[in-house]
């Protein structure tokens, strides 16, 4: 356990964020007092407090009973607070000298340098647009990522490229421009460290079709609200679960409803996860062909069979084979393939093997997560059970597919973190020129509105212009989901009210 005793200020968030980057397992508690006499563990006490000079950040830092970090720092050129933005600058400059502070008290203590230094957000990326919006250039950039954020070069360089890209690819920045996701919350099993919105399409076959009746209700009034707004579609995103996990003439029937309501021809992008093989045949792919849909995404995550096995896939690294090249016979000519660094069990060696597979298949893109362990997955409630790599071999991990891709000739152009992340790593999406997926952009960098339909699925309408996002949340369980539809619509048209003058023609 390590307590937290915060004085003169309430950024608690920012000093778990830090001390779990440093202590990945250990449990935080806040206290407004002393730690148990005969404590053994580690004690942080975080205050704030202002004299003449101006603000004062002091840092005191106990393991088992003896003083191992006491600093007291003086923050410079603090932004004046702003009446405009109720000092939201200064709050956000202050946040990140704390983590500065506390980031150089741990890294003493136990000698460790995060290769993402004090960023623990979710979009990294957001950073370097601000600095390029200012006129830095590549050097200057990384420069201030590498000696103000403490980033590691090799990240500092990925980071820049990720952000350069988006910037060449999302400069046009068209305010009617509108993304949609469409989910489809069934799979043929439960990954072991899946926490999404996912049913077993067993369980759930005879809900099917209320489900789809349900969500083509939504797409009809996310049509009209389309149309009513002044929004062009750009791209399209049907995620899950496994969109094909549900019969084919279910499928097509979709398929077919989404371009009969919604006028597609802006769109640059359509993208459906066919992530499991074996929810993949002959009759799905005829019917996906019918569709305008552009870009599949197959999704082994690993090529090792003993693997595959483990984490509750019910396919094989050959069944991998027969699909994909399945799929290109059907002429599909940009796939994306997901991998997950840090598999239960699985070494560096595992790790290579499966991308020597797929550049067997040679696909257009290639999406690397690292392993999270998210609260609501059957991993985190028996981690105990499972070997996980360790920080260092995530590292390599990570290296070795930046490496595969780049002989691809691919490069990096998203970009994202999680909570729990494995080794304190990232997840990057790799692409040959001209194939990166834009919604996989859009969505990360949120500079467009994401109208969003199906059970558990988030609608993001997006202000550029007052920096200010909004959101309005489906309900997650498909029995709810159906029984409240008329409910989901509404939730939409309601958020999307503060942007009739901006997008209407």
């Amino acid at each position: 356990m390590i307590y937290v005793k915060l004085a003169g200020h309430d950024f608690l968030y920012e000093v778990e964020d830090i001390i779990r980057a440093f202590f990945d397992n250990e449990q935080v508690s806040s206290t407004h007092c002393e730690p148990p006499a005969g404590y053994r563990g580690i004690f942080v006490c975080s205050g704030m407090y202002n004299d003449r000079e101006g603000l004062r950040l002091k840092t005191l830092i106990v393991s088992d009973g003896i003083r191992r970090y006491g600093r007291e720092v003086l923050l410079r050129d603090l932004p004046e607070e702003d009446p405009k933005n109720t000092g939201h600058e200064r709050r956000k400059q202050i946040k990140r000298e704390l983590r500065r502070e506390l980031y150089a008290a741990f890294s003493e203590i136990t000698g460790k340098h995060l290769p993402w230094g004090t960023l623990t957000g979710i979009r990294p990326a957001k950073i370097v647009h601000e600095m390029l919006e200012k006129g830095m250039g590549r050097e200057e950039v990384q420069e201030r990522l590498v000696g103000y954020y403490k980033m590691s070069a090799k990240k500092a360089g990925l980071l820049y490229e990720v952000a350069a890209t988006e910037r060449r690819l999302l400069e046009n920045r068209d305010t009617a421009a509108a993304s949609l996701y469409i989910g489809i919350p069934f799979c043929n099993s439960r990954c072991l460290y899946c926490s999404f919105t996912s049913n077993l399409i067993g369980k759930y076959a005879g809900m099917v079709d209320a489900y789809l009746d349900a969500l083509k209700k939504e797409i009809e009034g996310t049509a009209r609200l389309v149309k009513k707004y002044g929004y062009r579609i750009q791209s399209i995103y049907m995620g899950g679960g496994t969109p094909t996990s549900i019969e084919a003439g279910q499928l097509d029937s979709l398929l077919q409803y989404i371009e009969g309501s919604l006028d597609l021809s802006a769109a640059v992008e359509y993208t459906l996860e066919a992530g499991r093989p074996d929810s993949i045949n002959v009759e799905k792919l005829e019917a996906i062909k019918r569709s305008k849909v552009s870009r599949i995404s197959i999704n082994p995550q690993t090529m090792n069979d003993e693997t595959l096995k483990l984490i509750g896939r019910n396919h094989t690294a050959e069944d991998v084979f027969r699909v994909f090249e399945l799929v290109r016979e059907w002429g599909f000519g940009n796939v994306n393939m997901d991998t997950i660094v840090g598999l239960p069990g699985e070494t560096p060696a595992h790790f290579e093997n499966t991308l020597k597979q797929i550049a067997l298949l040679g696909p257009e893109s290639l999406t690397v997560h690292a392993l999270a362990v998210k609260r609501a997955s059957r991993l985190k409630e028996d981690r105990k059970s499972y070997s996980l790599a360790s920080p260092e071999e995530a590292e390599k991990m990570v290296d070795t597919a930046w490496e595969y891709a780049a002989a691809w000739g691919m490069h990096p152009y998203y970009l994202y973190r999680q909570k729990n992340i494995l080794g304190n790593m990232e997840n990057v999406g790799y692409s040959k020129p001209g194939y990166e997926g834009i919604y996989n952009m859009q969505i990360m960098e949120e500079r467009q509105t994401i109208l969003a339909v199906g059970a558990g699925a988030v609608t993001k309408a997006v202000y550029p212009e007052e920096n200010r996002i909004e959101r309005a949340f489906n309900v997650k369980s498909v029995e709810e989901y159906i029984r409240r539809i008329d409910e989901m619509v509404e939730r939409k048209k309601a958020l999307l009210e503060g942007n009739v003058i901006k997008n209407a023609p």
